[in-house]
């Protein structure tokens, strides 16, 4: 068996979306493209969709002809490198440049999110000044300056959640702490509190808690982690298998394999059918809003 079918999907589909957005930036077609390159047109159509894995050194001669620049082209270039190995973990550091995030092109082509969250608000639904005091809190070596442009691009993230055209499908549960654990100071959280109840209303978007009397539950085995799936194609298969995100503190894990895929979601659909309900969630997220404004 080729190891293009056994390795993660994962880094071909993002090194694919990168590709077609250089290209599409670069105002080339796809038959534009295949001539320069002198490839085929099919060729491209799986280098695109993720496919087929593809050598660092053809990765160089797309991000030439698409005029990237060097950072970008250095970042696909060992991204190109992880599309063989047989399963991925990749850790951030110099050679990813700003914007270079794998998980929010995975984010922007999902069609639902399952997430498990027990210590924090995810990104999605956070509040600039929470998370402005979480960077503030957790990030000491970054500037004024830097935590701003942060909750700029975190805010331009968000827009995912609250966009006209087909959101995606948000099934959110939170471990109670996270609703206690005050971050950034009590109107602060307040604040965030009732953010979450008012997406709690939205039609995609249904969060529920898991209460401390619950007990133990499966997401002490799980930890943290975000499962997506992706629109159907027209006779029902997967356009792209589901995938399973775990963070780290040094990195990210994606899982793509069926029998991972399985454990996951069976585990989620447990947890969710124990926590509250949502009604009763947005009840919780009103309630302790108050008790935290009144002491």
């Amino acid at each position: 068996m080729s190891e293009t079918a056994t390795g993660s999907t994962v880094p071909r589909r993002e090194l694919g979306r990168y590709l077609r957005k250089l290209r599409t930036d670069a105002r080339m077609t796809v038959r534009a493209a295949a001539l320069a390159l002198e490839w085929s047109e099919a060729k491209m159509w799986r280098i695109e969709t993720g496919h087929t894995s593809l050598r660092s050194l053809d990765v160089e001669a797309m991000c030439r002809i698409y005029g990237a620049p060097a950072d970008m082209r250095k970042a696909l270039m060992a991204l190109a490198r992880e599309t063989k190995t047989k399963g991925w973990w990749h850790a951030y550091g110099d050679i990813i440049p700003d914007g270079f995030d794998l998980y929010m092109g995975l984010e922007e082509a999902a069609e639902t999110l399952e997430q498990y969250s027990p210590e924090l608000v995810p990104g999605l639904l956070q509040t600039s000044d929470y998370y402005r005091a979480l960077l503030n809190r957790t990030r000491p070596e970054l500037n004024a300056d830097e935590i701003e442009r942060k909750v700029l691009l975190r805010a331009q993230r968000q827009v995912l959640i609250t966009r006209a055209t087909a959101p995606p499908t948000l099934h959110l549960i939170l471990n109670e702490a996270v609703l206690r654990r005050q971050v950034g100071g009590p109107d602060v959280m307040a604040a965030q509190l009732h953010r979450l109840a008012e997406l709690n209303e939205l039609p995609h978007v249904h969060i529920r808690v898991s209460p401390f009397e619950q007990g133990a539950h499966q997401g002490f085995n799980t930890g943290q982690f975000i499962l997506l799936r992706f629109p159907t194609t027209g006779d029902g298969r997967d356009h792209e298998p589901p995938t399973v995100y775990v963070q780290g503190f040094t990195g990210a894990l994606y899982l793509d394999k069926a029998h991972e895929i399985h454990r996951y979601a069976e585990a989620f659909a447990v947890m969710w059918d124990e926590a509250l309900s949502e009604a009763d969630s947005t009840a919780l997220f009103q309630q302790i809003a108050r008790e935290i404004k009144e002491r």
